[in-house]
């Protein structure tokens, strides 16, 4: 990961390439905000849930950092981010959303475009709107369908209990209700954790699969040692703090990111659709947990992305949605023998 001088350069070289797709766009944007974004910080849009002097167990984040994480999950959520000029309100438009009774909870989705089905999953804390790069492009092509996960976005869910093979078996019953049999499968961080569980508790489902940033379970081999333990502490503090609806919720999602998933490789090894494993050279996903999944997947291909993070469908989309579009439409190459070579 370099020096902490050299991860700060390397995290303002990413925000000016989020600049200039912006700038690119034509729209106005608030000179605040963005002067906010620029401030430096070890912190990584990662982390949706946080909170104003938590300085609980020895945990502080600082006002600066805070702004960050603010206002550029702000920019994330609200599409602003997003370099296409398009003025449809992803995750807002009603008309192209509807709601599903799913499973005890009504559960938010949209559908865009025409053809065969392409479901596209969110992260922790996420939303339908986090993919303004992602829809219009495969609109052309799929007919896709987005949903906000069960507790997240526009899909309320006040239960006590959220795990990954809930959401999983959620859009598995979201299938059902739009009658439809199989289709790909786009997931992005924990919606990348949701596409593998997907795959394997529901193999009919999925014809081919790409997940960018998923992680088999949560400790400092698969994630960043210093993400990892900002996220334990986020968890504890906010463990201590009142029961309150918006809390507990907050809770739900933090104790995802430090208790779950438990995912082994054995278990990866009974998915049958081809996959393409995604990730950043300086993901909060570490690579080699990255190589790990890839490799424990029997039809798969890897993909490391140079210069990348964690939000590669973001600051790589155009890359991004090319090589995942060429991955569905191309048949599956097993590569072995003489074809090594190649």
């Amino acid at each position: 990961m370099g020096t902490p001088g050299q991860r700060q350069k390397w995290r303002w070289g990413q925000f000016d390439k989020l600049t200039a797709a912006h700038q690119a766009s034509g729209k106005k944007r608030s000179a605040v905000g963005w002067s906010l974004l620029r401030q430096p910080t070890q912190f990584h849009l990662f982390f949706l849930p946080i909170y104003c002097k938590l300085m609980v167990n020895n945990f502080y984040i600082s006002v600066m950092q805070l702004r960050y994480l603010l206002v550029l999950s702000l920019l994330m959520m609200t599409g602003i981010v997003s370099a296409q000029s398009s003025v449809i309100p992803y995750g807002k438009n009603a008309k192209a959303g509807k709601y599903a009774d799913i499973r005890g909870f009504k559960m938010y989705y949209e559908t865009y475009g025409t053809g065969e089905p392409l479901l596209i999953i969110h992260g922790n804390g996420g939303s339908i709107g986090d993919f303004n790069f992602q829809i219009p492009y495969f609109e052309k092509k799929y007919k896709v369908i987005l949903a906000d996960s069960r507790a997240q976005g526009k899909s309320l869910d006040n239960g006590d209990s959220l795990t990954y093979e809930m959401m999983a078996d959620d859009l598995d019953a979201l299938l059902d209700v739009l009658k439809l049999d199989s289709c790909y499968v786009i997931g992005w961080s924990d919606g990348g954790i949701n596409g593998l569980l997907l795959a394997m508790r529901h193999p009919e489902k999925v014809r081919k699969l790409a997940v960018t940033g998923a992680n088999l379970w949560p400790d400092s081999s698969a994630i960043d040692p210093y993400h990892f333990t900002m996220v334990s502490h986020a968890y504890d503090s906010t463990a201590l703090l009142e029961k309150t609806t918006n809390h507990l919720r907050n809770l739900k999602l933090l104790h995802l990111l430090a208790h779950q998933p438990h995912i082994t490789t054995e278990q990866l090894g009974t998915i049958k659709c081809p996959t393409l494993v995604i990730g950043g050279d300086h993901d909060i996903i570490l690579p080699q947990h990255t190589l790990l999944i890839a490799e424990s997947i029997l039809k798969s291909y890897l993909w490391i992305l140079p210069n990348a993070g964690h939000a590669t469908l973001i600051f790589n989309s155009e890359a991004f949605n090319k090589t995942v579009y060429e991955f569905f439409k191309n048949p599956y190459r097993n590569i072995e023998g003489p074809a090594r070579s190649q």
